[in-house]
């Protein structure tokens, strides 16, 4: 569904992603791992043309992307939720979820919003609620739910977990294994908590400074004691 093939990128001087390929299949969740500053932001914000290319091609069912703005992915089937949690405040709960359609699909449907409330039971209880007084986790599955909402057919997620408590990063990743495994989506999982995203993930491609350096299936990077501690600190 998602093929990076030897993308590389840079500020100015500073070559953040070497080379990198890696790709994402349908129904499969591949989590990108690596320590702080391996270029695991970057490759998702390159992926999605929030950072240019310096060399290498990204490609959504076969179509090359580097001629593809930014506003048009959506249309063509790809969702970026990047890090940090972000909601309009002053907008109500569902107000929020309705941009997910923007630029995809113009428009939601009853059916398309009753998805998701069915998917995050909280979010309907404070769908009329302004976003500003919803909790982190509430607020990771408002973004992913807005995101959602596009139909996309891969699904670029950046630190989900992140400050959040472990019972809801259990709950947000186990909802996104569902997801996976009922609806075909492809999804890019970038993660600093190793040992959750390999819990949940088909494969693993571990980042150090920039490079690919060990690309397998989640069990066996799990398996690979010598490899967990020297790249994923567990």
């Amino acid at each position: 569904m998602l093929t990076v093939e030897r993308l590389s990128a840079s500020y100015g001087p500073v070559r953040a992603l070497d080379s990198v390929s890696l790709s994402a299949a349908e129904g499969e969740i591949t989590a990108v791992l690596g320590a702080n500053g391996a270029g695991k932001t970057t490759l998702l914000r390159t992926i999605s043309g929030l950072v240019r290319p310096s060399d290498g091609h990204v490609r959504l069912g076969g179509r090359d992307l580097s001629r593809v703005s930014t506003e048009d992915l959506p249309a063509l089937g790809l969702a970026h939720v990047p890090e940090g949690r972000g909601v309009l405040a002053e907008l109500t709960v569902e107000e929020n979820l309705r941009l997910g359609a923007l630029g995809a699909r113009g428009r939601v449907t009853t059916a398309d919003l009753r998805r998701i409330y069915d998917l995050f039971p909280v979010l309907a209880d404070r769908k009329n609620g302004l976003a500003h007084v919803l909790s982190g986790g509430e607020r990771q599955m408002l973004v992913i739910g807005r995101a959602l909402l596009s139909r996309p057919k891969v699904l670029l997620l950046d630190e989900p977990s992140l400050g959040l408590a472990p019972r809801i990063v259990a709950r947000i990743f186990g909802l996104l294994r569902g997801l996976v495994h009922d609806e075909g989506l492809a999804v890019v999982l970038v993660e600093q908590n190793a040992r959750s995203a390999l819990s949940i993930a088909d494969h693993g491609v571990v980042l150090n400074l920039g490079r690919v350096v060990v690309r397998r299936d989640a069990a066996a990077l799990v398996a690979d004691d010598a490899l967990r501690h020297a790249y994923l600190g567990f």
